[in-house]
């Protein structure tokens, strides 16, 4: 039965792609079509789909986008990058608990230094590989100073060395304090010394809940539960991934053939027999960044934007824009008003909330002397208040809130343009023109990354933006004695009652929403609770997979 279920689900996808490529998920004609197109196979996928439910297994699909292009290797982004997870075939020092704190998973004991430049950190001693030798502290070390040396993905450049003192004992010895780490130590798998080498991500050997035991690329994965684990067992047995766009996931729910699709907010509302809708909070938003500086030429490239480098333009718009009703016109209602990078993160400052509020918004304009023009468009010192948004071309919904932004600044008095540019261009052209960007993470990082002041620069790496104040509140929360005593210093980052990145401050980014994650869950099959989701619509609804389990 195996090999006839994984030959069949192959000719299948074949089939659907094909399929949802043609025309699927746009209104109810598509859900005829591909109701039709998958009869003729009904009885044997139900068979299948049975017989799979009783061995304890589940088929997920997830976007291409989430597939690994370089494998499953932590050094090359596996566990981290856009879709932030827990790796699977791994294991790591610690995980991130549902209320986002930290707790163990190879890890028992860890101590910081007074000073912040070392972690001590003691490991189990009863865990093994899947080849059957035993993960020592030794395979932490390497491990650390493996992705330190080569990582593409994840920073390591707080890490001067990893040492094993002993079978069960790693130091990370750092070049300057980081009282984040811990949330580092639980998106990095621990890899194997004895059998690390160019093609490991291919065939990847570790110690989680589960064996990588097919990649059949551009199609499927197949993980099946490691029978030697060390921690609780997988109630899941067998978990198959398929790759598949928003469409092609929406047919083989249609046809009955998976048990978890992805879905988008746009197809979310289509009723499926023997389904139903699983709506994920996450902190995966949407917000544009706004060149707080005047417009020049440095090294080739235009830095900064005539009207955004205007505070009472960026101030005004954050209130002007009403939130819910992107929420409803662009995400179906599907989503939550965004007014941080850290939404309902320990922490988040909720000093950060506004109110929407039209009228305070064209007061603010008229006080700073925007005047509207004739056209109906402000006007001060010459310059009009008008610039251009950026879009990924690829990404239907940052367009829709693009131009849902752009129709709401017009009636505020600002004249904003929309433009699609994909990735190669918009980092540079984003250092004059706004970007709607997707960010999101289990780590206060995020903030350090979008606002703080770059090595080498006089401006934050993201936008042009400097704020002293705002650096020197993270540089001091990344040398806090603990991780928990740095959370109020991250919140003054924010505000601290006098200058910040919030409305009174200066606001170099409006925020606008907060995506739920959806999929289409196959009724009978419970999904274990789920911690909130970072940016990236994909492996975070697995991290825990090994917990949901079939109804009897």
């Amino acid at each position: 039965m195996k090999k006839s279920r994984k030959s069949f689900l192959l000719a299948m996808m074949a089939i659907l792609v094909a399929a949802g490529l043609a025309g699927c998920g746009r209104g109810n004609s598509a859900s005829g079509q591909q109701t039709e197109n998958a009869n003729g196979q009904t009885d044997q996928l139900a068979q299948a789909q049975t017989e799979d439910a009783e061995k304890d297994s589940v088929i997920v699909v997830m976007g291409p986008s989430s597939e690994p292009e370089a494998g499953f290797d932590p050094v090359y982004g596996w566990g981290a990058g856009e879709h932030v997870h827990e790796p699977l075939i791994q294991s790591t020092l610690t995980v991130t608990n549902k209320d986002l704190t930290i707790g163990y998973d190879l890890a028992t004991d860890m101590e910081t230094s007074e000073d912040g430049m070392t972690w001590t950190v003691t490991i189990r001693s009863d865990v093994k590989f899947t080849d059957g030798e035993a993960l020592t502290a030794e395979d932490v070390a390497f491990t650390y100073n493996t992705l330190r040396d080569n990582s593409t993905v994840n920073d390591f450049t707080m890490l001067d060395e990893a040492e094993a003192t002993d079978d069960t004992t790693v130091v990370f010895h750092m070049k300057r304090p980081y009282s984040i780490w811990p949330y580092t130590m639980a998106i990095t798998g621990i890899l194997p010394e004895h059998a690390y080498g160019p093609d490991y991500g291919q065939n990847p050997i570790g110690s989680g809940r589960y064996i990588m035991k097919q990649w059949d690329k551009g199609q499927q994965v197949i993980f099946e539960a490691n029978p030697d684990y060390y921690g609780e067992k997988a109630k899941i047995k067998k978990v198959t991934v398929l790759f598949m766009d928003e469409d092609a996931a929406l047919a083989a729910a249609m046809a009955g053939e998976v048990d978890v699709a992805h879905t988008a907010a746009s197809l979310a509302d289509e009723k499926i027999d023997g389904y139903g809708l699983l709506s994920v909070t996450s902190v995966d938003n949407r917000g544009i960044n706004l060149p707080t500086v005047k417009a020049s030429e440095k090294d080739g490239k235009t830095v900064g934007n005539d009207v955004t480098s205007d505070v009472a333009i960026r101030r005004a718009m954050n209130i002007g824009i009403d939130r819910e009703e992107m929420i409803k016109n662009v995400l179906n209602g599907h989503g939550t008003a965004a007014y941080s990078v850290c939404d309902k993160m320990p922490w988040y400052n909720e000093e950060s909330e506004v109110t929407y509020d039209q009228k305070s918004a064209k007061a603010l304009l008229e006080e700073a002397g925007w005047k509207e023009g004739k056209d109906g468009i402000r006007e001060k010192d010459g310059v009009r208040a008008e610039f251009t948004v950026m879009f990924n071309p690829d990404d239907s919904v940052r367009q829709a809130l693009a131009e849902d932004f752009a129709n709401q600044c017009k009636e505020l008095g600002i004249e904003v343009k929309t433009e699609g540019a994909g990735w190669d261009v918009a980092y540079d052209k984003a250092l004059s023109q706004p970007l709607v960007w997707g960010w999101g993470a289990h780590t206060p990082m995020e903030l350090y990354n979008i606002y703080h002041t770059g090595t080498d620069s006089d401006s934050a790496e993201y936008s042009p933006y400097a704020n002293e104040t705002v650096d020197h509140y993270m540089d001091e929360a990344l040398q806090a004695d603990t991780l928990e005593d740095s959370y109020d210093l991250w919140k003054k980052a924010q505000w601290d009652g006098t200058t910040g990145v919030t409305q009174d401050g200066d606001i170099p980014w409006i925020w606008f929403c907060n995506v739920d994650h959806l999929y289409y869950v196959r009724d009978g099959l419970k999904v274990a609770e789920q911690k909130i989701h970072p940016h990236g619509h994909g492996w975070s609804i697995v991290n825990n997979v090994d917990q949901w389990e079939w109804s009897k």
